[in-house]
């Protein structure tokens, strides 16, 4: 049986860590980006079909191609950043699916629907994202994930010789500078939103 994690390590992936704004300057190397996408590929999704494509922006040229895209003082964030991430979504998956469920030969003839794909690849890419937060603060670094941003542009800036691939949401990672956060907003008790049947 498994042991829950100890206080230490609930706090650090959750309860005390939170969305950063900016960062210290203090860069994140190709090795962290590794071993962040070592952990976060072992996340759960449907089939195992792993439908999110990651661009790491690292150099400025491409954290500022994104940060033209983006929205508000959302720009700022990203051209500050050390690193920029963007989650993107893979609609044809599937064809990915002999080589990551090799149970099922055929599994690439469980997704014959477009639309259906594109709904799957949300939702997963949507998990993978997550997975990514929170690897990201189990191996020490900070985030600051956001939507604000222009999709369409991005997806033709980045993943514009695969138009199979479009973005889901981007995130900053870095070191957080805790000048740069807001008091925690309110989380609610167990009552307002859920309940046992």
């Amino acid at each position: 049986m498994t042991k829950p994690l100890p206080q230490e390590s609930l706090d650090q992936i959750f309860l005390t860590a939170r969305s950063f704004n900016g960062y210290l300057d203090t860069p994140v190397s190709e090795d962290q980006i590794h071993a962040l996408w070592d952990l976060m590929k072992m996340g759960p999704t449907s089939a195992n079909l792993l439908p999110a494509r990651l661009v790491w922006c690292v150099s400025p040229e491409a954290k500022e191609k994104l940060a033209a895209l983006a929205l508000n003082t959302n720009g700022d964030k990203i051209r500050k950043a050390p690193v920029s991430v963007i989650i993107g979504m893979d609609i044809d998956f599937h064809e990915q699916g002999p080589e990551l469920f090799p149970h099922v030969p055929n599994i690439k003839d469980w997704f014959p629907d477009p639309a259906v794909r594109e709904v799957m690849a949300l939702r997963n890419s949507s998990l993978q994202g997550a997975y990514f937060i929170m690897a990201a603060r189990a191996l020490g670094l900070d985030t600051g994930p956001m939507s604000g941003f222009d999709n369409a542009g991005v997806d033709a800036a980045f993943f514009g010789d695969t138009p199979n691939i479009k973005s889901n949401f981007i995130s900053t990672l870095g070191y957080g500078d805790r000048a740069t956060i807001f008091d925690r907003l309110p989380r609610p008790a167990f009552g307002k939103f859920n309940r046992i049947d």
